[in-house]
């Protein structure tokens, strides 16, 4: 399977404390939501941003975070919504009360002459008020579930992105292999044809030197004809694109091997194109014929399409 670097998954879920009241009523609940947005990057690299309540977290989310991508930047955006209970704000903890009393009294019992607590200093007195809260690893627990389930769906959102870039991909290999299939049992008569242009164009422009219409003969014909013989097949030699198509033939096979093979094929397909796009290039700078010439320029722009689309890959 071939995997894209773009992906985003969410998770949110809802954690509800439990009222320290003995009337059983819930108290607040807290709302932990793990944002996942990955893009495209040369290497792994991760971003988180939390509140300090939960960061203790982060080791263990980059942790499943690396074992699952190898490639990417990714923001992770960890959010805690506390939402209080109306129903217990300020109910007093009627057992917290008693002891506080019964403390009250033994003090007093020593110390007579000590004051008597205000009702102030007993509403702040720690449990005295009913708290909501959540512990830090019921909320600890939340954040990692939430985030071991959104990595699950980022790499679902990857992996169809993936799928599809592959797909673009083939049907590009499929297009630049029938191009070449085209143009190879081309080559050998267009360069025929453009050779007997090439002795025309030098033998009209040597006929001079044969002293043709002047009534000298300078150079001997069979010395001229020879000249000419070697310059077309040098030339010949030059234009000569078989190589590069072999080539290019050999490259696509590769690529589309890679692309079937999967797994993480990003930096191997990337030097693929480099590839392809040198053999493009050449084939561009020997075409000695129109057709050949269309083809190189063809052949770019799909390896161009085809490079831009392999940036996204993992």
């Amino acid at each position: 399977m071939i995997y894209s670097m773009t992906g985003y998954a969410s998770v949110t879920r809802e954690v509800v404390a439990q009222a320290t009241v003995l009337n059983g009523a819930p108290g607040s609940s807290i709302g932990v939501s793990v944002e996942l947005r990955t893009v495209n990057s040369r290497f792994l690299d991760l971003n988180f941003r939390m509140p300090e309540d939960v960061r203790a977290t982060e080791p263990q989310l980059r942790e499943m975070l690396m074992s699952k991508l190898s490639r990417g930047k990714g923001d992770i955006r960890i959010n805690l919504n506390r939402v209080e209970q109306t129903a217990n704000a300020g109910a007093l903890n009627r057992e917290a009360l008693t002891q506080l009393a019964a403390l009250e009294r033994s003090v007093l019992d020593i110390f007579p002459d000590a004051e008597r607590m205000r009702t102030g200093e007993i509403l702040r007195w720690p449990g005295v008020l009913s708290e909501s809260s959540v512990s830090p690893d019921t909320l600890r627990e939340a954040v990692l579930a939430c985030g071991k389930q959104a990595i699950a769906d980022l790499i679902d959102v990857r992996a169809r992105e993936g799928a599809a870039l592959g797909n673009v991909l083939i049907n590009n290999v499929t297009e630049m292999e029938a191009i070449v299939a085209r143009i190879t049992p081309l080559v050998p008569e267009l360069i025929a044809k453009h050779q007997q242009k090439i002795v025309e164009r030098l033998q009209d422009a040597l006929g001079i030197a044969t002293g043709e219409g002047a009534g000298t003969a300078s150079v001997p014909r069979e010395k001229l004809a020879e000249h000419i013989r070697q310059e077309v097949t040098m030339y010949g030699i030059r234009i000569d694109i078989a190589e590069e198509l072999q080539r290019l033939t050999a490259h696509l096979n590769e690529t589309r091997h890679v692309l079937q093979k999967g797994g993480k094929v990003g930096k191997r397909l990337d030097f693929m194109m480099q590839e392809l796009n040198r053999e493009a290039n050449t084939l561009g700078s020997k075409a000695a014929a129109k057709e050949l010439a269309d083809a190189s320029m063809t052949l770019k722009l799909l390896i161009e399409q085809m490079r831009e689309q392999v940036q996204n890959l993992e």
